[in-house]
């Protein structure tokens, strides 16, 4: 329990010698004489106490500071950063936006192209409103055709297969769709020969596109083929269609992910 500090008075007694006036007269001489006295004088000696203060609370133990501050620590909400196996983690805020690519809008549509693919003047096809290639090497590259629509939705074209028919000249100079017995397989009088390697018919906004994959082989084996992807649909009585292509050497080192990610992207307004 706390003691407060105290103030104790102590009165002590000691003798004082003084003069006192007296009256009394001296009987030998008749004259008056001041006489010595002894008076008793208190006097007070003041006594401080003084007393340190103490907490009246027990002392708390190590263990238990430890456990208070471990207990502090774990109320601390912090948002951990995450990052898959190689990567690192961005402790700074939100993942980086792709770069890879930058957005293109057209009259009517839209697409990604390739950041590293440069506009290009050149029209290689009938009704090219856009295209780029790539900075590197020209054989990557892609076009935005926009034609009249014959058919009010891009089913009415027929399958992908025979939309790819109807449109083989985007794949090169007498493209030939089919089987030969030719030597290399080359129909006679034809420099390039198409295979169809798959189709999607995904709906974009309630609007049904074709997305074909070919892939082509010239007589001179430039490039050991190319692979060339089309999205294709019908709006407001036009027909959009973008082809984009890459060689097949460059592929399969990182150019698929770019010609796929344009032709993915593509979107009528």
């Amino acid at each position: 329990m706390a003691s407060s500090a105290c103030l104790k008075s102590v009165s002590t007694q000691f003798a004082v010698k003084g003069l006192e006036l007296s009256s009394s007269k001296n009987g030998l001489s008749g004259n008056a004489v001041t006489a010595p006295v002894t008076r008793t004088v208190a006097a007070r000696k003041q006594t401080v106490c003084r007393a340190e203060a103490q907490a009246d609370v027990p002392a708390v133990s190590r263990r238990a500071a430890v456990a208070a501050f471990v207990a502090a620590i774990a109320a601390t909400k912090a948002t951990p950063a995450f990052a898959a196996y190689g990567e690192a983690a961005n402790v700074f805020g939100a993942p980086k936006k792709d770069t890879s690519f930058a957005a293109y809008k057209g009259s009517g549509f839209s697409l990604d192209v390739p950041a590293k693919w440069n506009p290009s003047k050149e029209e290689e096809f009938e009704g090219t409103v856009y295209r780029a290639e790539d900075n590197f090497d020209a054989t990557n590259n892609l076009s935005v055709i926009i034609l009249p629509a014959k058919e009010s939705s891009i089913e009415g074209y027929g399958a992908p297969e025979e939309f790819v028919n109807k449109f083989s000249y985007l794949f090169g100079k007498s493209a030939y769709f089919g089987k030969t017995d030719s030597e290399g397989g080359f129909k006679s009088g034809v420099v390039a020969k198409a295979a169809f390697l798959g189709a999607e018919t995904p709906k974009v906004d309630g609007k049904t596109y074709y997305r074909i994959e070919v892939l082509t082989t010239t007589a001179d084996g430039d490039e050991g083929g190319k692979h060339q992807l089309i999205s294709a649909t019908v709006n407001d009585g036009k027909l959009y269609m973008v082809k984009a292509q890459a060689g097949d050497k460059r592929w399969f080192k990182g150019a698929k992910k770019f010609v796929e990610g344009a032709v993915n992207s593509f979107k009528v307004a």
